[in-house]
């Protein structure tokens, strides 16, 4: 069995655009697959965080995960910062990768903008923390987004590179992979941007612990433009929010958007989000009752991050023991 990770920050409440776009492809990859889930904490703080924050997202993220059906008895989920091994391995990394590589990570660019200088080191060298919480397991294969294939490529550079200059085969070449059923999910306000957490307005996202109400709400009030639904998807072409809440429903109900379009097309918009509002709820309330329930017991989670991370850290040690003595460090 193929050994995966993936991670995810404990940061804000998870949106219907980390379940679409992660998390229920995380649910289907325990089946035929070795999943190793985290909660990367580690990298959450390369931007301040409200320490008590912090914990208690961490807690809200570890029952999102659960109540949607993450099972930590047959793989592993726990918190990055209580396993040393990442932190250890990724100063290797960050000895072995290349200034010249870095510069070129496109996100970083994206996320620091033009106060480059003001953000953190830390910032700056995610992308060595993200190579060393996949190689610390070994892992083969990384579920992940079109816009993190290029942490994977570095990831696998600085792999050869360690290789190489050790002269070992040691750690593996990484397969990054975008699920089949994965999903771009747009922003309710803004059919060109992607649906944030971060994002200033909650009126622009599905949070995973929303209410019926709330998602119905939110769903009344999403951007539309006046043109009824086409009936065939050439016809969202130049129409971002059609375009977004055609993909939701489609997403939502497994369905490709042409169905959806066979079934809705020439309806104007308040048919359809009701249809919609009635979609989402189905798939929503579910996990946010689940979520509710699970958070009102804040030592249940931590015992099964606790135990997740003692897992981990039986996988991970030995591969980063392993490391540290093929670089020369003295035990």
């Amino acid at each position: 069995m193929q050994r995966v990770f993936s991670g995810i920050q404990p940061t804000g409440i998870p949106t219907l655009g980390n379940y679409l776009g992660a998390i229920r492809n995380w649910v289907t990859l325990q089946d035929g697959h070795e999943c190793v889930f985290c909660l990367v904490d580690l990298h959450a703080i390369t931007i301040w965080q409200d320490p008590e924050a912090l914990r208690a997202q961490t807690r809200q993220q570890a029952a999102v995960l659960l109540a949607s059906g993450i099972d930590p008895v047959r793989h592993v989920l726990f918190n990055q910062s209580a396993v040393s091994a990442h932190a250890r391995l990724a100063w290797i990394f960050n000895c072995v990768a290349r200034l010249g590589w870095l510069n070129r990570m496109t996100q970083f660019k994206d996320k620091a903008g033009k106060d480059r200088e003001n953000h953190s080191a830390g910032l700056y060298v995610y992308p060595n923390l993200m190579a060393a919480d996949i190689m610390a397991y070994k892992a083969t294969r990384v579920p992940v987004g079109d816009d993190q294939r290029q942490h994977i490529e570095l990831a696998n550079d600085i792999a050869k590179k360690f290789n190489h200059d050790y002269g070992v085969e040691f750690f593996p070449e990484i397969e990054a992979f975008v699920p089949p059923e994965a999903a771009r999910v747009m922003s309710l306000r803004d059919g060109t941007k992607k649906m944030s957490k971060s994002d200033p307005s909650e009126q622009s996202r599905i949070e995973m612990t929303d209410k019926a109400d709330a998602i119905a709400l939110k769903i009344r009030r999403a951007k539309t433009d006046p043109e009824p639904l086409p009936s065939e998807v050439d016809g969202l072409e130049g129409r971002p929010e059609a375009r977004n809440l055609v993909g939701l429903y489609a997403a939502l109900a497994e369905l490709t958007p042409q169905q959806v379009l066979d079934r809705h097309g020439g309806e104007g918009f308040g048919p359809f989000k009701q249809a919609l509002t009635d979609v989402l709820i189905g798939r929503v309330e579910p996990i946010a009752k689940e979520t509710s329930r699970l958070l009102a017991d804040p030592g249940h989670l931590e015992n099964v991050l606790r135990d997740g991370a003692q897992r981990a850290s039986t996988i991970a040690n030995p591969i980063v023991d392993e490391a540290e003595r093929l670089v020369g460090f003295l035990r």
